[in-house]
């Protein structure tokens, strides 16, 4: 249900960017000292990595996106249900990959909208599918961290 509801919310936030903002940096809608709203397109991957690549990046990714989705899943169904830490990272990870995939596969690019800046240096712009892939990737790094402790611990 987290990786659903983690699409869900990815998805509508990026429709509601597009049918209510103008595309590009002019657009912006400054929100804090350090942090905008801004509709940009990303043909790369997270934070615009490969984002001038040609255009196979977008198949690449897709592919990568239902690789890892896919290998999560089966993790997932073999993790006990008792083990929230890790089937939340996993959900957090597949919900945000599919975000990001159904993009690609719908639009030929990933919307991105949350800047974050400080002074003049601004972070590549990204999504809540990103944030949530983030957010997943460090709970199984903590996860790893706590279950190597219970192990020295025994």
């Amino acid at each position: 249900m987290l990786a659903v509801l983690v699409f869900i919310i990815d998805i509508g936030s990026k429709f509601l960017v597009m049918n209510t903002m103008d595309y590009g940096w002019p657009n912006r809608i400054e929100i804090l000292p350090f942090f905008n709203l801004l509709y940009v397109h990303n043909y790369g991957a997270a934070f615009s990595f490969l984002n001038d690549a040609g255009g196979w990046q977008r198949w690449f990714f897709a592919a990568i996106a239902l690789g890892v989705s896919g290998l999560l899943a089966f993790w997932m169904r073999r993790t006990p249900i008792q083990n929230r830490l890790a089937n939340s990272a996993y959900a957090l990870i597949i919900g945000g990959a599919l975000g990001n995939l159904f993009d690609r596969l719908y639009h030929g690019f990933v919307v991105d909208f949350l800047d974050f800046y400080a002074g003049t240096y601004h972070w590549p712009a990204f999504n809540i599918a990103d944030t949530a892939i983030c957010i997943g990737a460090a709970l199984i790094i903590l996860e790893g961290f706590i279950a190597d402790k219970k192990e020295t611990v025994s």
